[in-house]
C-alpha cells in the first residue's frame, strides 16, 4: 500500500490536531501526582478533549475502552486507566491520540512521579535520546530503515533493550497508516522517506528482557521480567528540509546525561 503525502491544508489541518494532541498530553502529565488514580487521569483526559473540540482517536478503536492510554512501571503501552493510585517511584506513560476535522494527531511521554533510581532515571533519558535519534532520520530522500536503525542503536549503546511487537506508524486521516516504523532494523532499507510523509515515531525501551505478554484484559501490554518500560513519542512531517516535529515540547531528560557504556 502507498505511504500517503500530504500537503497545503491538509498540513495545516494536522498541525492544528497534533498541537492539541500535545496540550491535552502536557495537561494530563502535570495532573500525574501521588494518590491520583489513573482513571481519574483518563477522566481529566476526556474532559479535555471536549474542551478542545475534538474526540479521542483510541476510544472503541478496535474495541479499546478508555480515552488515553495510560501505563505504569512494568506496563509498557495500552494501559486502561483504573483504580490503580499513582505513587511515588512510579513512571506513568501517557500516550494521547486525539481527531480533530478528520485529522489524527498522536504523541506519548513517561513521567516520573517524584524521585524514581537512576536506572530508571537513565531508561527514561535513553528512550527520550533515541526518538531524537530517530526524528533526526526522518528526512526527504532518506531511507526508512536508517530512520529505524538508529533508534535501537542508541538504546543497546546503553545496555536496554528495544520492545520489537510494537512499532510506530504512518499517521494523518488514519490512526494507523503506511508505513510501519519499527524501532529496530536495518541500514538502508525501503522505503525512501519523501516530503509530506508524516510518521507516529514511537520508542518503547525496556531495562531487562525485550519480551512483552498482554494482560488479562486483553490490553494492558507489561514486560515478560516485570521490570520498567518506557515509552515516548512524536508525530513527525518529512519535509524538504530538517523534520518538523508537529507535536512539539520541551524534552523531560537533558541531554548527555548518561553517556554509552
Amino acid at each position: 500500500m502507498a505511504i500517503p503525502i500530504r500537503k497545503g491544508k491538509d498540513l495545516d489541518r494536522m498541525r492544528v490536531a497534533c498541537g492539541i494532541a500535545r496540550d491535552i498530553l502536557l495537561k494530563c502529565a502535570d495532573a500525574v501526582q501521588p494518590g491520583v488514580t489513573t482513571g481519574a487521569i483518563d477522566t481529566y483526559a476526556a474532559e479535555l478533549m471536549v474542551e478542545f473540540g475534538c474526540k479521542s482517536a483510541f476510544l472503541g478503536y478496535r474495541g479499546f475502552p478508555g480515552n488515553i492510554c495510560i501505563s505504569c512501571n512494568e506496563e509498557v503501552v495500552h494501559g486502561i486507566g483504573g483504580q490503580r493510585v499513582i505513587q511515588f517511584g512510579d513512571i506513568i506513560k501517557i500516550d494521547v491520540g486525539i481527531v480533530k476535522d478528520g485529522w489524527v494527531g498522536d504523541n506519548a511521554l513517561t513521567v516520573p512521579v517524584g524521585q524514581i533510581p537512576e536506572e530508571v532515571q537513565k531508561l527514561l533519558y535513553v528512550t527520550e535520546e533515541s526518538l531524537a535519534a530517530g526524528i533526526s532520520h526522518a528526512r526527504d530522500g532518506a531511507m526508512l530503515g536508517d530512520l529505524c536503525s538508529s533508534i535501537e542503536r542508541v538504546v543497546v549503546a546503553h545496555g536496554l533493550t528495544v520492545v520489537r511487537e510494537y512499532v510506530g506508524h504512518g499517521v494523518g486521516k488514519k490512526l494507523h497508516e503506511e508505513p510501519q516504523v519499527p524501532n529496530y532494523g536495518t541500514p538502508g532499507e525501503r522505503p525512501r522517506l519523501r516530503a509530506g510523509m508524516i510518521l507516529a515515531i514511537e520508542p518503547m525501551v525496556n531495562i531487562g528482557t525485550a519480551s512483552t505478554k498482554t494482560l488479562s484484559d486483553a490490553w494492558t501490554v507489561v514486560t515478560s521480567d516485570g521490570r520498567p518500560s518506557s515509552h515516548f513519542e512524536h508525530t513527525v512531517l518529512i519535509t524538504k528540509g530538517e523534520p518538523e516535529v508537529l507535536t512539539q515540547r520541551e524534552r523531560l531528560t537533558q541531554p548527555g546525561l548518561f553517556q554509552p557504556l
